[in-house]
């Protein structure tokens, strides 16, 4: 039996309501958990496939994971020019 978890994606949006500063958003990383759901998800495009409500799941987990990248590298940005 399958324990129903939480969906990956909602990690992320958990976060960003915590409030965030740009070191915060660069430390950001997922929980061994998610990071194993997530490893579920792709391993399950490669064997058996997916549900769909798997796939919606994965999908938005990719859409916010480039949110993120972008986000921290924009942190990044705010922090460089923050020391010159």
């Amino acid at each position: 039996m399958q324990v129903k978890t939480k969906a990956v994606y909602e990690e992320v949006i958990d976060f960003i309501p915590g409030g965030t500063t740009p070191e915060s958003v660069i430390a950001f990383q997922l929980s061994d958990t998610a990071k194993e759901r997530l490893q579920d998800l792709i391993d399950g495009t490669k064997t058996e496939g997916l549900s769909a409500e798997e796939r919606k799941e994965l999908e938005m987990f990719l859409v916010l994971e480039h949110i993120m990248t972008l986000a921290k590298a924009k942190a990044r940005i705010q922090i460089q020019s923050k020391s010159e």
